[in-house]
């Protein structure tokens, strides 16, 4: 059942479900031309219920067509998060020897009489590109005797031993099963114990491989695992990751994963994963985050749905600073929404207040660089009112080397006591290099990549829909310092530029 939503804050070009609660992304995949998206989605509330998995598909990532709920809860429990592939070689036998879609998924079952609760992973087929799924008469294929928290499989072909591989979290670390036929399964190792950051349950990992410096011949792999949220962290859920290699069933990380590494650096970018099946023609390797934080999930001010996911992202592994970094940056197919309102170059400071001030916009893309004799904290105030009474303030300040989104005065913020707030990260940038700031403003929503991606900041907020303001952030000591370059795009799916 579709409800009636109010659209004050529904974004423009992030997904959102058509109604009631969504959370995770699963079961993303890439198959005859378009890409899947399921996700955790509570089709009778909009707070988190009994699961579901909910379903889009898109050609372009930016426009997507809803779909009917793919799985229901059964006997075997709820449907929890998990992945989706296509199993090209038929493995499964599901397929009559033709390819076809898997989907793996967890299970979550609870005991209402002995107050027991237990995960277990299971399988659906779909031999229709996904419009309908059929479970597996053998669920669950894969239990564990004592870990109660075990669960989000993400599953992927190992090319060297030709077994699927599972990665899925129990507790504080993680677990890697192979098999031949995606039916069998046989612990392979563990991965966790010592090493990254535990301060609560471990969740949504994935596992892959990237070129460094887009060479093939130097590849790492790059393992993601989300931080549920606990009371005593000030950031709630989030996202750190690791790098090392893969020999088909034991990760090991390297040097520079003895650093808590976090992906993102704002409040909401939690769970997420990557596509599958990406042709090799294509070859990137495109992530999606659910855009909220379990801290206020529930809580967020929207009426008839609940939840946005994030921009889908390309991941690159770079060197910055002589060190190696997981590189976000938004997927090229968001260009195609653009629509130009504004472009300059090298413009002084006290010029372009006059630029903007006529700007009213919602749902934009702003590119800028700095060149680097600022000395004071520089940057935008986006969704800025009237009165500027509400503004979310987005900075880099090269005193203390940090970027910065301020919530503080976003909009609506009384819905919990830990939502507004100045969040910070740090970046150190060379003398004498400028610095590029790119942000995706949406309805309900800014996500800032500084430093050509090197760090990321996603950040909800909830602005009155009349506060379209745009506004310089700058001191009066950097009057006569240079803009190198501003343009500005108005996101529109619809748009088509070139």
């Amino acid at each position: 059942m579709t409800i009636a939503i109010s659209k004050p804050y529904h974004p423009i070009y992030h997904f959102s479900p058509p109604s009631h609660w969504m959370n995770d992304p699963n079961g993303m995949v890439y198959w005859d031309g378009e890409y899947h998206l399921f996700y955790q989605h509570n089709p009778h509330g909009t707070t988190w219920g009994p699961m579901h998995w909910g379903h889009a598909v898109s050609k372009d990532l930016i426009t997507w067509e809803h779909r009917p709920i793919a799985l229901f809860p059964d006997e075997h429990g709820t449907i929890f998060s998990g992945s989706a592939v296509v199993d090209w070689e038929d493995t499964s036998g599901f397929f009559g020897g033709k390819p076809g879609l898997v989907a793996i998924f967890t299970h979550h079952h609870h005991d209402s009489a002995s107050g027991l609760t237990r995960q277990s992973q299971s399988l659906a087929y779909s031999a229709d590109a996904g419009h309908t799924w059929i479970k597996y008469a053998g669920n669950p294929v894969l239990t564990h005797e004592t870990c109660v928290d075990f669960r989000d499989p993400k599953v992927f072909r190992h090319p060297e031993t030709g077994l699927w591989v599972m990665i899925l979290a129990c507790g504080q670390t993680v677990h890697l099963y192979t098999s031949p036929d995606l039916k069998a399964w046989t612990f392979a190792s563990e991965f966790g114990d010592g090493i990254g950051n535990h301060d609560c349950f471990w969740e949504c990992p994935d596992l892959f491989p990237l070129a460094v410096e887009g060479d093939p011949a130097r590849q790492l792999w790059v393992m993601l695992v989300s931080i549920g949220d606990a009371p005593g962290s000030a950031e709630g859920s989030r996202t750190q990751y690791f790098t090392g290699s893969f020999d088909g069933r034991t990760f090991t990380a390297d040097e520079a994963s003895r650093t808590v590494r976090w992906l993102d650096h704002g409040r909401d970018n939690y769970a997420g994963v990557s596509w599958s099946d990406i042709p090799a023609a294509d070859g990137r390797r495109i992530y999606i985050g659910w855009m909220s934080n379990w801290r206020y999930a529930n809580q967020t001010p929207t009426e008839g749905w609940r939840s946005a996911m994030t921009i889908p992202r390309e991941l690159t592994l770079e060197t910055r600073g002589g060190a190696l970094a997981l590189i976000q940056r938004p997927a090229i197919e968001v260009e195609r929404a653009r629509e130009r309102v504004l472009s300059v170059k090298d413009v002084r400071v006290a010029d372009v207040p006059q630029l903007l001030s006529g700007l009213q916009l919602d749902a934009y893309e702003l590119a800028a660089e700095f060149e680097p004799g600022f000395v004071q904290p520089f940057g935008f105030k986006v969704r800025v009112s009237a009165d500027r009474g509400q503004q979310t303030v987005v900075g880099y300040d090269p005193a203390e080397e940090a970027l910065y989104v301020d919530r503080t005065r976003s909009g609506r913020t009384d819905f919990h006591a830990d939502f507004a707030g100045r969040h910070t990260a740090r970046l150190a940038r060379a003398e004498g290099t400028a610095m590029k700031l790119r942000l995706l403003v949406d309805r309900c929503s800014v996500e800032v990549f500084a430093a050509d991606g090197k760090t990321v900041m996603t950040e909800l907020i909830f602005p009155d829909p009349e506060a379209k303001g745009l506004e310089l952030l700058a001191g009066p000591e950097d009057a006569n310092a240079v803009l190198r370059s501003l343009t500005i795009y108005a996101l529109t799916p619809e748009a088509k530029e070139d």
